[in-house]
């Protein structure tokens, strides 16, 4: 299907809620002038429609298979990944110490924005990649980093994320995976490593020349629970003494998961040191690999709620040229009786105007973040905590985005949408998969509630309410939603329990995430205003914030009660009546 990459609305979001030009005025990302930011967005743009979206659909029908031992991939996807690796695109936001580009990890977001509305499944491998970047700058050492991550920079390596085994799911501090000190040979001071992973997002494949698992286990001795994990990077070859691969470490994809959508991306059951040969390195200190796991976690919680956005974006797109081809009935009301399309009918409207406005809302939110996290990497404490807080709002909100939207959008072409060849439905299957991994939104709304709140005694989120109260004074539902949020706020914090406070997380994340989503839209629509402004942006952008705020801010301002309505009514069956 085709696909035309959101560039205007990405620049514009670029400069009004991440505020790239302020940015720019920075040493640190001056190379982030008006003339790279366009070059970027459109250069992205480019390769994503007309490599990328190509496959999407292939990928889809075909996807990752395994054969002897091997993950397989539709034709092209390597030699697309190819020309991505070598046009550079891998290396937008990491340091020029390690042959990155040194841009703002705003213009990051925006690449991998467009690949994953080209190919979600596809967009997942670099997105790993990404993650295991950011962990290596932060916990990894001299060595470590001089080794792994100029290979990683340029994507000629990838990175992947092993957390999970079969009997702990979202519980890491349940895993078993060991990791046995070597004390002779030629691996001396490194570790056997001996588990099985699962959900191992592109855990194996042959695109990159290696692959750079980062891996949760267990020293011995360790302290049980969370406290006595820690993190090892554990390359698929042996890495030799001039930075080539060598020999293969002893791991191996063991099956391919058979999943609702993502067909394209290889989620792998790993297995590790089945020869008992299988070798890792400690990244930073003993039983402190959730802290750095926490930092790949985080990037990729914030790219995971950008997909939410990606795969609405595409519906968006579908529905809206689907329902301006299709012609079906007379406009209700109207003298001439001869059918129209269906765009003009009130319902079909009201469906494409909800949907690009939740898109837009929610591409503003994840900008906005993004430029937070710019700001904290320049030193700024204030915007760092914020973006902190932003986080779970971008991963939960962004995601639950992606599936409402890509729901309207089967509604949109009625039974057609429901119909295979269609093409529409992969984008419900593959969207439903990102409200669960990287921390189910059920985690994300409860981290909101108890670790967020907390910081600063629920100053963090106090002073930017009171900032969008003070900003949206022309707009009284976004007004008393942001106050809403600050008393819920502080009755979590004072009067209501712990269980109170998860039974309302949900619903108290959502009018969170929708009031500052709200705040970045109403900002762009002033923005939008002005003579530079691009056409369809000065004319689509203000109706469109204004249903934003006249009808989603509404919404969410009506979850109030939910979120007071405490914990008691939901352990009024026990678990057996309640399975009745």
């Amino acid at each position: 299907m085709t696909f035309s990459p959101p560039t205007s609305d990405q620049v514009f979001a670029l400069r009004v809620c991440a505020g790239i030009s302020e940015l720019a005025e920075q040493d640190h990302f001056s190379s982030a002038t008006p003339d790279v930011v366009d070059a970027i967005a459109t250069g992205i743009s480019d390769l994503a429609a007309g490599e990328w979206a190509p496959l999407n659909h292939v990928g889809d029908t075909v996807g990752a298979q395994l054969v002897d031992g091997k993950v397989v991939l539709p034709d092209g996807f390597a030699e697309a990944y190819r020309t991505f690796v070598e046009a550079g695109w891998n290396a937008i936001s990491a340091p020029e110490r390690f042959g990155g580009q040194g841009l703002p990890f705003s213009l990051g977001i925006c690449v991998l924005e467009n690949l994953g509305t080209a190919n979600l499944a596809f967009s997942l491998l670099p997105m790993l990649t990404a993650g295991a970047i950011e962990a290596l700058i932060h916990h990894g050492n001299d060595v470590q980093q001089s080794t792994y991550l100029p290979k990683l920079v340029s994507g000629e390596w990838s990175g992947t994320m092993n957390l999970t085994e079969p009997q702990a799911g979202s519980d890491v501090g349940a895993l078993r995976t060991t990791a046995t000190p070597i004390t002779d040979g030629p691996h001396a001071g490194k570790f056997r490593i001996s588990g099985t992973k699962i959900y191992i997002t592109w855990g194996e494949h042959d695109l990159s020349k290696n692959i750079v698992h980062l891996l949760l286990a267990r020293t011995p001795g360790a302290p049980e629970g969370s406290r006595g994990i820690s993190l090892f990077i554990v390359p698929k070859y042996h890495v030799q003494p001039d930075g080539s691969p060598g020999a293969r470490n002893d791991l191996k994809v063991v099956s391919l998961e058979h999943k609702l959508g993502i067909h394209a991306s290889p989620t792998c059951v790993m297995s590790y040191g089945d020869d008992g040969e299988c070798i890792g390195e400690l990244v930073g200190a003993e039983n402190e690999g959730l802290r750095a796991m926490f930092t790949m976690m985080n990037h990729a919680r914030i790219n995971v709620g950008a997909q939410g956005i990606e795969i609405a974006e595409r519906a968006t797109q579908a529905a809206i040229r689907y329902a301006q081809e299709r012609v079906q009935s007379a406009r209700a009301g109207s003298a001439n009786k001869a059918p129209v399309a269906i765009i003009e009918h009130p319902d079909v409207r009201r469906m494409v105007l909800r949907m690009r406005a939740l898109t837009e809302a929610a591409r503003a939110l994840l900008y906005y973040t993004a430029g937070q996290i710019d700001r904290g990497a320049l030193g700024d404490s204030a915007a760092q905590a914020r973006a902190d807080l932003l986080v779970p709002l971008v991963k939960a909100w962004g995601t639950d985005i992606g599936v409402d939207v890509a729901s309207l959008g089967i509604q949109v072409h009625g039974g057609m949408g429901y119909i295979e060849e269609t093409g529409v439905a992969q984008y419900l299957r593959d969207a439903r998969i990102a409200p669960i991994y990287e921390g189910t939104n059920g985690i994300q709304a409860a981290d909101l509630v108890t670790r967020k709140l907390a910081m600063e005694r629920g100053g963090i989120l106090k002073n930017l309410m009171d900032e969008i109260a003070c900003d949206a004074h022309d707009v009284k539902a976004l007004e008393e939603l942001s106050n809403s949020c600050s008393m819920l706020s502080e009755w979590m914090q004072s009067d209501a329990s712990l269980d109170d406070r998860l039974a309302g997380s949900v619903p108290f994340l959502t009018m969170c995430a929708v009031a500052v989503a709200g705040w970045q839209i109403h900002r762009q629509s002033k923005a939008a205003r002005s003579a530079d402004a691009p056409t369809s942006i000065r004319q689509s952008k203000p109706v469109i914030a204004r249903y934003f705020l006249d009808h989603v801010v509404p919404e969410a301002a009506g979850l109030h009660a939910s979120v007071r309505a405490g914990a008691s009514l939901l352990y009024a069956l026990d678990g057996e009546m309640l399975a009745r």
